[in-house]
Formats: structure tokens, sequence, C-alpha cells
């Protein structure tokens, strides 16, 4: 009877030792051979990685986030670039709701600029091309105070919009837009005021050994204490609420219509070529950098990525929700990288192509292989 004992004993122990918990599976991921993720994390300090992957999973009418991260921080400064497109896309669509001279079809064009719009056409540019433009002019619909205050009031959070992007002169004053209201008659939107940022003091806020300033170098780090702040945290929270409204509380939502998140998920993964876009130019890889950003082939019909990507001072960041309508997966994922060898900022030497892209783009696919195995 010993004997028996011992033995079950024995097959208990054995059954335990070959069911230990799971690895977190984004350490699985970055632990992986494949060339594109080890050149990173073999040098990770230098690249200054942050990322947050979500599974997502289902029970009855509950949605459940289970969030791996690795090495986000709040106080560790990254450049959000064209990232902060996005919230200001999501705010002018709760404008539209707040203003009624103004939809997505109105036409409009800013003061003493000659380009004529629509929030509509914005939107799509934005997010088919993240082009600069175009969000500048929903900027001025808004203002960096507006932005920046709706953003805090809903719980996102931290999060500072101090500038306008690409070439432009930098004013605190928001420009008028005029709006054509029918065939013979014009409105004019209020121009506002906006505070001036205050220097940020963040971990890494100043950057490199050395910037270029009007065709001079300056060897100094460059110093990002007046930019944009959108942290990785902040992203990956504005993401989930425009995705999963449902999962959170009426004053964390934003005040859009079912028909206006419809039209905003559409531009959030239709890619340029289906907008009247050159795909030899802009391929449908161009701003979505996870699983396609290395390749320039078509991304198959039954993947859908809703996403903002941002690329500038060296640093790749894409905040997005990846959706394969066959295999019935889907899971959110936001990362950054810095790839600038030579310390240097400013003068378009980054290795966006050789190392930032290709991790981008393997890490989605290694997320990707694992979401296909995950019960």
């Amino acid at each position: 009877m010993k004997q028996i004992i011992l033995f079950f004993y024995g097959v208990f122990l054995l059954s335990c030792s070959q069911h230990q918990p799971d690895l977190n599976p984004l350490e699985m991921v970055l632990s992986s051979d494949n060339s594109k993720i080890k050149k990173v994390m073999d040098s990770v300090d230098r690249y200054q990685v942050q990322i947050r992957y979500t599974q997502i999973d289902r029970k009855n009418d509950t949605i459940i986030f289970t969030d791996y991260d690795f090495q986000v921080n709040d106080s560790m400064y990254f450049y959000p670039a064209s990232t902060v497109k996005f919230p200001t896309a999501v705010l002018a669509l709760e404008r539209l709701n707040q203003t009624d001279t103004l939809s997505l079809q109105t036409n409009y064009y800013i003061e003493g600029d000659t380009i004529e719009s629509t929030v509509a056409r914005d939107l799509s540019e934005i997010f088919a091309i993240s082009d600069n433009l175009a969000n500048n002019r929903l900027v001025e619909l808004l203002g960096q105070d507006v932005i920046n205050a709706t953003l805090k009031n809903k719980g996102i959070a931290p999060v500072r919009i101090a500038h306008r992007l690409g070439s432009h002169l930098d004013s605190f004053k928001t420009k008028p837009l005029i709006l054509y209201l029918n065939d013979s008659t014009t409105g004019i939107t209020t121009p506002t005021i906006n505070t001036p940022p205050i220097e940020l003091k963040l971990n890494q806020i100043k950057k490199g050994t050395g910037y270029f300033k009007d065709d001079v170098l300056i060897k100094d780090p460059f110093d990002f204490s007046l930019k944009n702040y959108y942290p990785i945290s902040s992203q990956h929270t504005l993401l989930k609420r425009v995705i999963f409204p449902q999962n959170f509380e009426l004053w964390e939502r934003f005040d859009i219509s079912d028909n206006q998140r419809q039209h905003l998920l559409t531009t959030m993964h239709t890619v340029p070529q289906k907008v009247g876009y050159d795909s030899k130019t802009y391929y449908d890889g161009y701003c979505k950098f996870f699983l396609y950003g290395d390749t320039k082939k078509d991304i198959p019909v039954h993947i859908e990525i809703y996403n903002k990507v941002g690329f500038a001072y060296g640093t790749l960041t894409d905040c997005a929700y990846i959706k394969d309508t066959k295999n019935d997966i889907d899971f959110l994922l936001t990362a950054t990288i810095l790839v600038n060898k030579d310390g240097i900022f400013n003068d378009d030497v980054y290795e966006y192509d050789e190392i930032g892209i290709p991790f981008l783009a393997q890490l989605g696919r290694e997320i990707y292989q694992q979401e296909l195995k995950r019960k």
C-alpha cells in the first residue's frame, strides 16, 4: 500500500513539473532569436524601447484586458511625433457635436491659407499618410489648452500637446477657420490664446550629443523639454477608449456618435491606396509598422490594423489595435524605439529602415503568432 501511495505521489510531482505557469508572453517574444528582435535586445539601453501589449479575452458580454509591459515608464521621455494626431482627431469629432455650423463634410480653410478641406478629409490624410497640415488645421480648430484639458478630464494622462507639427511658425494663438455654410455665406470660428508650455522635467529629456540648427552643428544634447509629451500609457489608454468604449464609464468616453466613431475606425485602418494615393510611394505598410512595416506587400483583407504611427528625430512609435477576422483574434500593441546611432539630431541620419521598422514589424509578427496559438 505504501508503494502505491509513493507511486501516485511521484506521478503528481511529475505532472506539476510539466505544468509550470506560462512565461510572460512579451518576454518570450523579446527573447526571440530572430535577428530583427535580437539586434535591438542585445543593446536595448541604446534604443530606449518601451512596449505595452494587451491580450483581449471575452466572457459572455465582458471584455477582459491583460496588459504586459516592457520598460514602460511615464518618466522616461520619448518624442511622440505624429502619434499626437490621434487625440487631436478624436477631439475634433467631439467639437463637431458642439458646433452647429460644422460637420464632417463642411468645407473650410484656415485664415491666411489657400487650402480648402473638410474634417473628413483631414482625418483621412492624418491616418493614411500622417499628413502634418491636416493635423495642424484641427489644432487651429481646437487649441492646445482644450486638447490637454479634455484628455485630463477623461483620465487620459499624462499628456501635453504644446505645438503644431512640421515646418511652421509656432504661435500660442490659434487662427480662425472660415466655414462655407452654404453657397452664399460663410462662418468664422473664434481664435483662442493658449498657455505657453512649461519645461518638462523628465528622464532622458535631453538626448544625444549634438544637433543641427540652421545647418550649424551644436555640440550639446538636444533639449525636448518644450516639445509634445504623450507616453505609452496614455497612448494605449486612448486607443482602448476608442476601440472598446463600452468598457469604460460614461465620463471616460468621447462624446462622438456611433456614425462618427465608425467613420474614425474606417479611416484608422484604411490604407493609402484605398483613398487614392500612389501605392508605390505610399504602400500599405507606410503607416502600419507592426507586421507589415518592413514589406511593400499589400496587407491581406482579413488583417485590420487600427493605428497611429509617429516617426521623427530618430524615434519610431506605433499604437495599434490589430484584428484578424479570419482567425478570430485581436490584440492591442504600443511600442516605441529610438534609432540614432551617431547621437546627432536633425541630421536626417537615422536607422529607420535598417533597425527600427524591422524591429517593430517583427515584434508585431511574433505577438501575432503567439495569439494564433493562444486559447
